[in-house]
C-alpha cells in the first residue's frame, strides 16, 4: 500500500502539460514521440498527455487513449504519467477515467466541467462519480478562467474526506494565496501543484508540491533546474532561473493557449504549430514577438550555464 510520504514525492517536481502535434490534421505521432524524449531527458518528474495544453477537446477517444498509452511505454517508469480525464458531461468523464486507466495511466487529472458551471455540490457529484470508477490517485484541477467555477477548498475538503483516491489539486487561478487556504482547509496531505508557470516559486514556497507546466514544453531543462534549485534549499539559484524564464513563461500566453507554445515548439523546429478550430495558430505578429523571446532566453540560458 502507497503510503501519504511516498505519494507525495511522486507528485513533486515539474510536470509538463504535453502539446498535441498535428500534421495536415492528423496526429504528428513520431513528434511526439520525440516530443517526450525531450522531456525525459531533461529529467522532469511527470508527463501530462491530453490534458488542456493537449487539446483534449478535440481529440477522439481513439487518439487521447493512444496518447496516453504511448506516454507510458516511452516513460518506462522514468516519469509519472498523469492523464486528462476530464470532459463537461460526468457519464463522459467516467468513460475517460476507465480509457485511460485501461492505457496505463499512473494518475489522473480532471479539469472542472467547462460551460455548464456547476455549483459546489454539483462538483461533489462530478468528482465522486470519477473517483468511485477508478483506484488511481485523482489531481482536481481548478482552472476558472477556463471553466467559469472554481472548486472551493472545503468541496476539496469534502471530496478528500469521502474519496480516498482523490489526493491533488492543480490549481490555475492565478492566486498564490489558494495554496493557504486549500492546506488550512484540506491539511497537508493535499498535494498541490502550480497550474500557472509564473507562480511557482511563490506557490513552492506556501507549501505547493510541485507544477504542471505548460513553457516545460520548450524549457523543460530550465524549469527542472529551477524547482530543484528550490528544493535543495538554493533560493537565491531558483529566483534567478525564475527571472531568467519570466518572460517567456509570459510569452505562452500572448494568445489563447496552446498556441503560443506551439509557435514556440515550430520556431525551435521541435514539432509543427497546426492546431484544431476553432484553435488556430497565433499572429503573424505574435509569432515574431515569440520569435525575439525565444532568441533573448536562448542568450540568457547560455549565459546562465557559462556562470555555474
Amino acid at each position: 500500500m502507497t503510503t501519504m510520504n511516498e505519494l507525495a514525492n511522486r507528485f513533486k517536481g515539474v510536470f509538463t502539460a504535453l502539446v498535441t502535434p498535428f500534421r495536415d490534421g492528423a496526429v504528428d505521432y513520431a513528434a511526439y514521440d520525440a516530443l517526450v524524449e525531450r522531456q525525459l531527458a531533461a529529467g522532469v518528474a511527470g508527463l501530462v498527455p491530453v490534458g488542456t495544453t493537449g487539446e483534449a477537446a478535440t481529440l477522439s477517444d481513439e487518439e487521447a487513449e493512444e496518447l496516453i498509452a504511448r506516454t507510458v511505454r516511452l516513460a518506462s517508469g522514468r516519469a509519472l504519467v498523469m492523464a486528462g480525464a476530464g470532459a463537461n458531461d460526468t457519464s463522459k468523464t467516467v468513460d475517460k477515467v476507465k480509457r485511460a486507466e485501461r492505457a496505463g495511466a499512473d494518475a489522473l487529472l480532471i479539469v472542472t466541467p467547462y460551460y455548464n458551471k456547476p455549483t459546489q455540490e454539483g462538483l461533489i457529484a462530478h468528482y465522486g462519480a470519477a473517483a468511485e470508477a477508478t483506484g488511481l490517485p485523482i489531481m482536481l484541477y481548478s482552472v476558472p478562467g477556463r471553466c467559469g467555477v472554481e472548486i472551493a477548498p472545503e468541496t476539496c475538503a469534502t471530496l478528500m474526506q469521502r474519496h480516498s483516491n482523490i489526493v491533488a489539486m492543480k490549481e490555475a487561478g492565478g492566486d498564490a494565496g489558494r495554496v493557504t487556504r486549500l492546506r488550512q482547509a484540506c491539511g497537508e496531505s493535499l498535494i498541490i501543484h502550480s497550474g500557472d508557470d509564473g507562480l511557482t516559486l511563490p506557490f513552492l514556497s506556501l507549501g505547493a508540491l510541485g507544477v504542471t507546466s505548460v513553457v516545460a514544453n520548450v524549457a523543460p531543462g530550465e524549469m527542472v533546474r529551477m524547482v530543484e534549485a528550490w528544493q535543495r534549499g538554493e533560493t537565491t539559484r531558483a529566483l534567478a532561473l525564475h527571472e531568467m524564464i519570466a518572460e517567456l513563461t509570459d510569452a505562452m500566453f500572448i494568445e489563447s493557449n496552446p498556441g503560443p507554445v506551439k509557435a514556440a515548439l515550430a520556431l525551435s523546429n521541435l514539432a509543427g504549430p497546426e492546431m484544431r478550430l476553432p484553435m488556430v495558430p497565433v499572429s503573424s505578429g505574435n509569432r515574431e514577438k515569440l520569435a525575439g523571446v525565444l532568441g533573448r532566453f536562448a542568450s540568457a540560458s547560455s549565459s546562465f550555464q557559462e556562470m555555474r
